[in-house]
């Protein structure tokens, strides 16, 4: 999966200001959907003209043992989700939070991966089976990758490192709301940045990303390690 809009935006030439972005964050069983791994918990806030607000917020029954790894890093454990909704319940209430906007995570292919694979579980006739997401989000949009662009001469571009650089603080780190929460502020904090350097429409920030990110690329985890690494979540 790549940062190129999925679907065109309005115009060419959109200002930031002008993008409907939601900010998703989502905790697992574990680090693969593809193995089988299922979310946990999921929130999502809405990012429009500088401002956000809060828009969706859910544990999520994953309907199978969470490991001992997990409930260490996350604090969710098996009874807490007991009596959760699965992801079937919860699936249109996010989805209305998702439709038209653009999906933006720090990781997005971690978050995007897992919930594409939660929709395709639910309607793969329907949503597409090979991406269900790109059926809702208009674009995808990594922080992290904008991040590496951007701030090169950072050593760590981790969530925690990021709010670090600019002044954000996590509530509940590595809990989704908590999460979702602080990747906008950074994401704001970002897109101030790219102005700074000249980027000032979404269309030239996809420009800018699909250019390179002038660092090579290193081989990451997918799910963060209680210390996190560099460019991880």
């Amino acid at each position: 999966m790549t940062d190129q809009p999925l679907h065109p935006l309005a115009n060419d030439g959109t200002a930031f200001d002008r993008v409907p972005f939601v900010v998703v964050d989502v905790e697992t069983t574990g680090g693969s959907a593809l193995a089988g791994h299922r979310v946990t918990e999921v929130a999502a806030v809405i990012v429009e003209r500088g401002v956000v607000r809060e828009a969706f917020h859910s544990l999520v029954n994953p309907r199978r043992a969470i490991p001992p790894f997990i409930t260490g890093l996350t604090g969710i454990d098996d009874a807490m989700v007991r009596n959760a909704p699965g992801f079937d319940e919860i699936a249109g209430g996010l989805a209305e939070q998702l439709v038209g906007r653009v999906f933006v995570a720090h990781n997005a292919k971690f978050d995007w991966g897992f919930l594409s694979s939660e929709y395709g579980r639910l309607a793969p006739t329907v949503l597409g089976a090979s991406d269900p997401l790109s059926q809702l989000a208009t674009a995808q949009l990594c922080t992290v990758r904008l991040a590496r662009r951007l701030l090169q001469h950072l050593p760590r571009r981790n969530l925690g490192a990021m709010c670090v650089h600019y002044g954000v603080t996590i509530e509940h780190r590595h809990r989704a709301a908590g999460d979702a929460r602080a990747t906008a502020q950074v994401l704001l904090a970002l897109l101030q940045d790219a102005e700074r350097q000249g980027v000032y429409t979404f269309e030239a920030l996809q420009r800018m990303l699909a250019g390179g990110t002038g660092v090579a690329r290193r081989r990451r985890r997918a799910l963060p390690a209680p210390g996190d690494g560099a460019d991880g979540a």
